[in-house]
């Protein structure tokens, strides 16, 4: 697939930034969270460091293909930079280049009016303020975004919100300062999809509650992290609704598809460390006389990873394109197809690693624990497995029907 001179120049920059200036400072980076001792949700020193040195190098904002306000890279050209950035689980970050902030800088690019995109959308670009987006509820399986409960009323001159959500990435930064919420203006709409809206709600109004700080599989993801919120009469202007009443489920189906994509481009990205972590280990560790890599139950596994991870990046590349050439919804299942491989392509490489690794391998010493953890909740997250093949199964036997 060819690029443009300018995405490929840019490629290249990238790379060299993340030798020079990510890698060496990966143990920095856990060192000085580390540090923070019990208060968990601080900046990081070495993340704003390195955000100055990417604007420095015009590495910032590198996604909105459909925008000025990027590079005016398409989806295949982005795809390998995110990989390049699933590297190191903390990067994308340094580039403003992360999730949530990404998906809800799209939604202000696409759904905002011009004053919601002076006030929420430049602080985003600049990298001042972070974000979260406030969708899935613990009372109801949010695989269906139908099933959601949460109200948003209009009350005279001003939307009341009532509701709980959880698993709101990012809602414990101390520098996010809206959610984008969800929640329903019209349940008794016969078309179930016009039910929803989405409106922007800063972090400090009142009756916003942080119930409880959720860690994956024990690990907090400091200072990013994930949290339960209870929403108790929120009052917010009309100003604050996106796109109008009832398009929630719009937005939220234009919010999904370049998210899923950009998971699963740094998946690949995260599934190459963890070859190559495994690769070195196996080279340096003797059982039995020889070197594990010598074994050929590990020559197998290692074969296995790279078919699985070239197999996973051409569908994703695939995916990418026609998300170019033909749009998000004509993509879809390339999309559902891409969100159910990257995961369950990465788990199998990083569960191998940690097998190279044996003991050491779950303790925090290789990070793979970590990795292992953020790969599972991936096939949760942004829909769970089984509503994406649902899509790709009725996509398939449309040709029968």
């Amino acid at each position: 697939m060819s690029i443009s001179k300018k995405a490929q120049e840019t490629t290249d920059r990238l790379e060299k930034f993340m030798d020079k200036h990510v890698y060496p400072n990966n143990d920095t980076y856990h060192k000085q969270i580390e540090d923070f001792g019990d208060n968990r949700w601080q900046i990081v020193p070495i993340i704003e460091d390195l955000k100055k040195e990417a604007k420095k190098e015009d590495l910032w904002n590198l996604f909105l293909p459909d925008s000025n306000l990027g590079h005016g890279l398409t989806n295949a050209e982005y795809a390998p930079m995110c990989e390049i950035m699933g590297k190191a689980i903390w990067s994308a970050e340094v580039f403003n280049c992360s999730a949530p902030d990404t998906g809800n800088m799209e939604v202000l690019v696409r759904y905002g009016t011009d004053e919601q995109k002076e006030k929420y959308l430049n602080p985003l670009l600049e990298g001042k303020t972070r974000s979260a987006f406030a969708m899935t509820e613990p009372d109801v399986a949010s695989s269906d975004a139908t099933n959601i409960t949460s109200e948003i009323k209009k009350d005279g001159n001003q939307y009341v919100l009532n509701g709980t959500k959880w698993w709101t990435s990012g809602a414990m930064d101390p520098r996010c300062a809206f959610y984008i919420f969800m929640g329903k203006t019209d349940p008794d709409n016969t078309d179930k999809h016009k039910q929803q809206s989405m409106i922007l709600v800063d972090k400090d109004t009142p009756g916003i509650r942080i119930k409880r700080h959720l860690p994956v599989f024990g690990f907090d993801d400091a200072p990013h992290g994930h949290a339960e919120i209870e929403f108790k009469d929120v009052k917010v202007p009309p100003e604050n609704m996106l796109l109008g009443e009832g398009r929630g489920f719009e937005i939220a189906q234009g919010r999904l598809g370049p998210g899923r994509i950009h998971h699963c481009m740094r998946t690949i990205g995260l599934a190459e460390a963890a070859l190559e972590a495994m690769c070195k280990r196996l080279m340096v560790r003797k059982a039995f006389g020889k070197e594990l890599v010598r074994h050929s139950v590990w020559q197998e596994r290692i074969a296995d990873a790279r078919i699985n991870i070239e197999m996973t990046r051409l569908l994703t590349l695939k995916a990418a394109k026609m998300m170019d050439d033909v749009g998000n919804k004509v993509a879809k299942n390339e999309i559902a197809m891409i969100k159910v491989a990257a995961p369950i392509m990465a788990l199998k490489i990083i569960d191998d690693a940690i097998q190279a690794y044996g003991g050491a391998g779950v303790t925090t010493d290789p990070r793979l624990a970590q990795a292992y953890a953020g790969m599972r909740t991936l096939r949760l997250a942004d829909g769970p497995d089984e509503v994406h093949r649902l899509t790709i199964a009725r996509n398939e036997l449309k040709k029968y029907l």
